[in-house]
């Protein structure tokens, strides 16, 4: 597995891990819709990313007509 992988698991496992953590508290109420599940759901996608390699918004990108010689999620 490589750093970048790794590095993505971590940051995707902390957000989730702090969310769950804030709502257990109290502090935040995830049964409610709110922009909370914005920042869930970009905690979740780096974990996968990291285990898969998929990454949507570099698909959103080329899709727009941004081109890069390499991707930024690429593993």
């Amino acid at each position: 597995m490589k750093v970048f992988s790794i590095i993505a698991i971590f940051a995707g496992a902390v957000i989730v891990g702090s969310l769950t953590t804030a709502h257990l508290m109290g502090q935040i109420n995830l049964m409610e819709m709110s922009w909370v599940w914005l920042t869930f759901f970009v905690g979740v996608n780096l974990f996968q990313m990291g285990f898969t390699g998929f990454c949507p918004a570099t698909k959103v990108l080329y899709a727009i007509g941004l081109k890069d010689k390499q991707s930024g999620c690429a593993m």
